[in-house]
């Protein structure tokens, strides 16, 4: 459990990464994904076989719609990332926080989801293309954030589950993300 001065600090800090993933036809697929450091929650995620700078700023558009934006974003140093990027954020009136280069442990958060959608998910499945990647990456985040426990949050999800009753009845499985995963849950 994080303690309440850690946990008050990361409120309104968002990191975002992007993912390659190679597909059938030995095309590679680079992922976006924006991630809110408090509750692990991803907040957009988009892919595309060509990124630039011009479409990672538009991620962010996005990503935070209207007045939403967070006060800090946490990111590599990648090429990805340019000048049209760069000023959509400053736009934004979002303080850009970069890692030092090769320094994965910068981005703690970051870097376990990566991790999380590497072997519960794509190390189990041939990407087909990018409408197929779509799907798994819908399937398998609406598993991460509704049923997959995480220590950090007192094994909860990033969106809370109730704790059901032994009174309930019988724990049943609902298999998620293609039955890679369960959720496991008390009859109504």
């Amino acid at each position: 459990m994080l303690s309440g001065e850690i946990a008050h600090q990361i409120v309104g800090h968002h990191g975002v990464f992007v993912l390659t993933v190679p597909t059938a036809t030995f095309r590679v697929l680079y992922v976006l994904v924006v991630l809110a450091h408090d509750r692990r929650r991803v907040v957009h995620f988009n892919m595309t076989e060509h990124p630039t700078a011009a479409w990672t700023a538009q991620q962010i558009i996005e990503a935070f719609p209207e007045e939403t934006a967070p006060r800090f974003l946490l990111r590599d140093r990648d090429q990805i990332y340019g000048e049209e990027f760069r000023r959509r954020v400053a736009g934004m009136r979002i303080e850009e926080v970069m890692t030092a280069p090769h320094s994965p442990w910068q981005s703690p958060y970051v870097e376990r989801l990566i991790g999380s959608i590497r072997r519960e998910c794509l190390d189990h499945v041939i990407v087909l293309g990018e409408n197929h990647l779509r799907r798994i990456l819908r399937s398998y985040i609406a598993y991460y954030h509704n049923s997959r426990p995480h220590w950090s949050l007192e094994k909860n999800s990033p969106f809370p589950r109730e704790v059901e009753a032994p009174e309930k009845g019988k724990v049943i499985a609902i298999p998620q993300v293609g039955g890679l995963h369960h959720r496991y849950r008390r009859p109504a």
